[in-house]
């Protein structure tokens, strides 16, 4: 156990419950030192946003660098608490925070992997499809993503769209928002280039010491590690009830909607789509507006359900707020996962 005295260009953080001292480095944030060294936190977003790794800093001084993060109240930070993916300490610390212990064996990896397939589901939406090493495959929880590594330091955070059981791809959803990577995939990326991630990252991913029917809310691309789980769950011949909410600006947005039909009628998940903004020449007959409205229709009282969301921030924060205040959803059993468009270069 370190005596609480900061050593060289690093200080001793002590996580607890876990009971663990860490050294990090001057200008490293909590968050990357503890996965660095597996330490099983909760995290998904790494940009301040989600607040999925709050913490409370019980002993000690925290470097927030200056960052305003949604993710956190003004109030929640007056009475200690932070977000670990921001926070570097700058005396020895000691944080309560939130231990994930299904992830501890998992651990996170760089490796190279080439690109076996590249497919367009839509006008800007392509299926990367990627090899993993055949002697050791990447392994990760179904709803995890990994970081594509870019020069310069710049990472594309992707969440998996492929079931664990295939073992020998990894499948990755990507919308083209003009970034670096994006306009790398659309315009010139090829079939047996070389990629290089780091990963699996984050904490959504289904609890299986729970048999309360799950409800998932998609949004765009957030269906990608919506649909790594629905494909593990009916792999292993799940019986819990999955009720499928994907939602998009136009029905083009549903990119694999027939996909999600197969399972309606070969797996009986429940599936309804939700256009927000259809035009005249969509023919569309399905339901519109928000697509975590529709789930408040539908089920007026989730108190009794488990909700996994992903999709832009808007759209969780939303169904996060209202589920609860409005539905009776348990705090506990909301799971999510926020799509934000980068990563920033790590130091």
């Amino acid at each position: 156990m370190n005596d609480g005295l900061a050593t060289g260009d690093s200080y001793p953080v002590t996580f607890e419950p876990l009971g663990r001292t860490l050294e990090v480095r001057r200008g490293e944030t909590i968050l990357s030192a503890a996965l660095a060294n597996g330490y099983p936190l909760a995290h998904s977003c790494k940009n301040g946003v989600c607040g999925s790794c709050k913490a409370n800093v019980t002993k000690g001084v925290i470097d927030h660098g200056g960052n305003v993060c949604s993710g956190i109240s003004g109030k929640e930070r007056s009475e200690g608490f932070v977000l670990l993916c921001q926070a570097k300490p700058a005396s020895a610390v000691t944080v309560i925070c939130k231990v994930v212990d299904a992830i501890e064996g998992v651990p996170v990896r760089r490796v190279a992997c080439r690109v076996h397939e590249l497919e367009r589901l839509a006008d800007d939406v392509m299926r990367i499809r990627l090899k993993t090493p055949a002697k050791d495959p990447v392994k990760y929880l179904p709803g995890q993503y990994i970081d594509i590594l870019m020069n310069g330091g710049i990472r594309r955070s992707l969440s998996v769209a492929s079931s664990p059981d295939d073992a020998e791809f990894i499948e990755l959803h990507l919308r083209n928002y003009g970034g670096p990577f994006s306009t790398h995939v659309f315009n010139k990326m090829k079939v047996s280039d070389l990629l290089r991630l780091e990963g699996p990252m984050g904490t959504f991913f289904i609890r299986d010491d729970s048999e309360k029917p799950i409800i998932f809310v998609a949004s765009g691309t957030g269906f990608a590690p919506i649909k790594s789980m629905i494909e593990h769950q009916v792999r292993k011949d799940d019986r819990r009830s999955m009720t499928l909410y994907w939602g998009g600006r136009r029905p083009s947005d549903l990119y694999l909607d027939t996909l999600a039909q197969e399972w309606v009628k070969e797996h009986g998940v429940n599936y309804v789509p939700v256009v927000s903004d259809p035009r005249p020449e969509d023919a569309w007959s399905g339901r519109t507006g928000f697509v975590h409205r529709a789930v408040m229709e539908d089920f007026p009282d989730l108190s009794g359900h488990q909700v996994y969301a992903c999709g832009a921030p808007i759209v969780v924060q939303s169904a996060q707020r209202d589920f609860i205040e409005q539905c009776n959803l348990p705090e506990s059993e909301f799971y999510a996962d926020m799509f934000v468009s980068s990563t920033p270069p790590t130091p």
